[in-house]
């Protein structure tokens, strides 16, 4: 494992590290806390130091076997989770210090933990950014030693080129893989002039770019990329990367033709976001402990080619830039 500092914190981070949103099962067919906990050991038994979760993973459940690993384990674990999307409706008027505290207090709560080494803003609505009053908040959280720092998840570079104005934010969480190249300027640069972290989240593209799915693969009703490919539940583009699915079938069939022989194209697609050096982390999710090793494989393969990276990159702008660049 390779580490690396998730900007102003200090934290010498697994750039290969874990997201919880289906850990413990597939999106949508319930939990398993024996899964879950052979998922979360089988990580930091292989160098990930740092665990990204969420209030609303699973109702609170992923939050609780993430603590519940951690706390049982003797290793440096860095927690992060994200608190704001339990406020219904989803709007700016939601965002008060009263419901605010108490989700960090019931994250503080369910982990079992002393202190949140890392709270973010679980992508809120763009109006949230032009309240100066709620990023003030978490400095008061930080002085009362509930939390180590604060960061924020977007869904757009504005919102995160806004988000890094404000000098206590120490990371942001965004989506940044082959099919979403759009931080890669403006963002990455301003993010590093400002030492703050980049944890970089969907980077396969909801699994799309594994190369594993096909025309006639069925997702569950309850699973976001059945339901959530308009944006039914929530922003269209924490699905697939918010890429037609047919067209990124079709770009992935061109993908794996810079990889023959290669049927799992995981460890390719977490390659190249690796090549940025603003990324302090990539946070891969994983619903089985196959999916852990998959995403480590990465350090078993020979670095790509520059005629790979540039083949992966003409697959982008020629097929898939002109639909996505602009909306995020």
């Amino acid at each position: 494992m390779n580490y690396r500092t998730l900007g102003k914190t200090g934290f010498e981070i697994s750039e290969l590290s874990l997201g919880t949103w289906q850990v413990g099962g597939k999106w949508g067919s319930g939990f398993d806390d024996v899964n879950a906990d052979e998922i979360l050991h089988a990580a930091i038994d292989n160098g990930v130091n740092f665990i990204d979760t969420a209030d609303v993973y699973e109702s609170g459940l992923s939050e609780t076997a993430v603590g519940r690993v951690v706390r049982s384990r003797s290793e440096q674990i860095y927690v992060a989770t994200k608190c704001g999307r339990q406020i219904n409706p989803h709007v700016s008027a939601g965002y008060q210090e009263e419901a605010l505290r108490k989700f960090v207090e019931d994250s503080l709560r369910r982990t079992g933990l002393e202190r949140l080494d890392l709270i973010q803003l679980h992508c809120p609505p763009t109006e949230v950014y032009y309240r100066p009053e709620i990023f003030e908040l978490f400095d008061r959280l930080k002085q009362e030693g509930k939390i180590g720092h604060f960061g924020v998840s977007v869904e757009k570079v504005e919102e995160g080129l806004k988000a890094i104005e404000y000098s206590n934010v120490a990371s942001v969480q965004i989506i940044f893989n082959l099919f979403r190249q759009r931080p890669a300027a403006l963002f990455f640069q301003e993010a590093q002039k400002r030492d703050v972290g980049v944890i970089v989240r969907v980077p396969l593209a909801s699994g799309l770019l594994t190369g594993l799915y096909h025309k006639d693969t069925v997702f569950a009703a309850d699973d976001h990329r059945h339901f959530n490919r308009e944006g039914a539940g929530f922003d269209k583009g924490e699905t697939f990367s918010g890429v037609n699915y047919e067209q990124g079938l079709a770009a992935v069939a061109d993908l794996k033709a810079i990889f023959p022989g290669e049927t799992n194209l995981a460890p390719r697609a977490l390659q190249w976001i690796l090549q940025f050096s603003e990324v302090s982390c990539i946070i891969p999710g994983a619903s089985r402990l196959a999916h852990v090793h998959s995403n480590l494989s990465v350090y078993d393969l020979p670095a790509l080619t520059s005629s790979q990276v540039e083949a992966m990159n003409a697959i982008y702008e020629q097929q898939i830039k002109a639909s996505v660049h602009h909306l995020w």
